[in-house]
């Protein structure tokens, strides 16, 4: 189905492809030299030297229609509109000759709040994997598709930064006003994924929908649980549960009626990936999956999901139907009767689970901290405990105070109870076992968690449970596991004045919500 660019810019092009089929763009792919098909029929790629986000490339075009709504600093960076038209004449006159790539797609499969989104790709690669990633329409819904947003993604167009006012060859430039964003220079696929999200979360909230960096699931009864957490916490992995139905395992909004995923796919980490521990994204790896930055034989074409030598952060994009519990109408009929923060705690001192109060529910959220995992963004190369507002911040336009207020009116409304899950480290200098994680979640879903002895955590005043079916005892307090109590007690105290230092700066809460973290003493 061909379609005229032109009204972009993008003219003299040699073939625009729309909404190809998962089979043809895979041919497409695979004649143009883009990648080769795994054992299993998953299309391969490698994308070069950006194998995660490029963070400190992203900017957000500063026009005065939307300059006093952007929280503006390290995370959202301005960008002129003089410098971002620069760049955009220049990336669609590099689209001239070229065979674009075309997909109509939607984000957000509650209809009252869907967005209608066009993504350009010069890569065929690129295109399936949004292909898979976002809601896919009908013939019939493509007869009069009119884009709310558009995404332009052509990552062999490099800046010069000299002359193009960037940091580096890539640069990710969203213009809310013109409703546009321009990826250029890198082949990540989750940069296209990622500037979606970023579009929802500054376009819901004026419809009175929270927007969260979460995976969803639902019960046999219907009751649903979000997930919230950064790249590498476990939010595609503990979602994706064989006595639950997956909702989405990373984008969704928290409507007054329902919880509803904004995608029609999953991104999952693929190191370390097994069937044993994972066999929901394991046997996804198939034909009309994108594989980035995973290892293969080039003889029998099998993966090698334990080499790390492409990339840390190697994943794989497929469509929810690949998840064989997965509830395909993306929502629940129902808001959460769960809500539990994952974390990854590199310092290994925070309890493998733990209840929140409202107020700790507020202070945990906008603290949002875990451990940048290797991989996920350009330059970390081992854990990094760090502290990201609301568990999304790269991916935040507006106040963190909008978001924080949504929830703690949605937590409040609904009556959900709130958990704290660390799924990294202890005193043992190991990480939590997946199996024991999921036991613990599975108790403080079904609410035998309830019933256990609860005890206060002396650092960060946690309500924090003494056993746990599944569980060995001695791992849920987090003392125990620390042969060397002094060094416990000396890494405790850093981690919590680290909170206390970093929570500061957020002079709209509450004084009962401050005091409801951490004490640096």
């Amino acid at each position: 189905m061909s379609l005229d660019l032109s009204y972009l810019g993008i003219t003299a092009t040699k073939e625009i492809y729309r909404n190809l089929p998962v089979a043809t763009l895979t041919e497409k792919a695979l004649a143009r030299g883009e990648g080769t098909l795994s054992n299993t029929g998953a299309l391969v790629v490698k994308t070069g030297k950006y194998t995660g986000r490029s963070a400190n490339d992203k900017f957000i075009v500063d026009t005065p229609a939307v300059h006093d709504e952007i929280a503006w600093g390290k995370v959202n960076r301005p960008i002129d509109k003089a410098t971002y038209d620069a760049i955009y004449s220049k990336v669609v006159a590099y689209l001239q000759n070229r065979e674009i790539f075309v997909f109509d797609g939607f984000a957000g499969a509650d209809e009252k709040y869907m967005q209608r989104f066009r993504i350009v790709n010069e890569l065929a690669s690129q295109n399936l994997f949004i292909h898979q990633l976002l809601r896919r329409p009908t013939e019939a819904d493509l007869v009069d598709f009119k884009p709310d947003f558009t995404i332009i993604a052509a990552p062999g167009f490099k800046c010069i930064p000299e002359i193009d006012g960037t940091r580096s060859e890539a640069a990710i430039l969203v213009n809310y006003e013109e409703k546009m964003v321009v990826i250029c220079g890198s082949q990540y696929a989750g940069e296209i994924k990622k500037s979606v999200f970023s579009v929802m979360n500054y376009i819901l909230p004026k419809m009175g929908v929270f927007p969260m960096h979460c995976s969803a699931n639902i019960g046999h009864d219907g009751d649903s649980a979000v997930f919230f957490g950064l790249s590498g916490t476990g939010k595609t992995t503990l979602s994706a549960d064989p006595n639950r139905k997956l909702i989405g395992d990373d984008e969704h909004g928290w409507a007054d009626d329902s919880v509803f995923n904004f995608e029609g796919g999953c991104y999952a980490k693929c190191i370390n990936l097994s069937a044993e521990k994972e066999p929901d994204i394991y046997n996804a790896i198939k034909f009309g999956a994108l594989v980035e930055n995973v290892v293969m034989d080039p003889d029998t074409r099998e993966f090698d999901f334990d080499d790390a030598s492409l990339a840390e952060n190697s994943r794989v994009g497929y469509p929810v139907e690949f998840i064989n519990n997965a509830e395909l109408s993306g929502k629940s009929q129902s808001v959460p009767k769960t809500v539990i923060f994952l974390t990854a705690d590199a310092y290994g001192v925070l309890p493998p689970i733990s209840k929140l109060d409202k107020n700790q529910a507020m202070y945990y959220f906008v603290s949002g901290f875990t451990s940048k995992l290797a991989g996920t963004e350009i330059g970390i190369t081992s854990p990094v405990p760090t502290f990201s507002t609301c568990f999304g911040e790269p991916f935040l336009p507006l106040d963190p105070s909008v978001y924080a207020n949504m929830l703690a009116e949605k937590v409040e409304k609904s009556g959900a109870n709130v958990y704290l899950v660390n799924t990294g480290w202890n005193g043992t200098g190991k990480r939590m076992k997946l199996a024991y994680t999921r036991a613990m979640i599975t108790a403080a879903l079904n609410g035998s968690l309830e019933n256990a002895e609860f005890v206060t955590d002396p650092y960060f005043g946690l309500a924090v449970p003494t056993t746990c079916e599944g569980v060995p005892s001695e791992l849920m307090i987090p003392a125990n596991t620390w042969e060397d109590k002094a060094a416990y007690e000396a890494k405790a105290k850093e981690l919590a004045k680290s909170f206390v230092e970093n929570f500061k700066k957020y002079t709209h809460m509450s004084p009962e919500v401050v005091a409801a973290g951490p004490k640096a003493e």
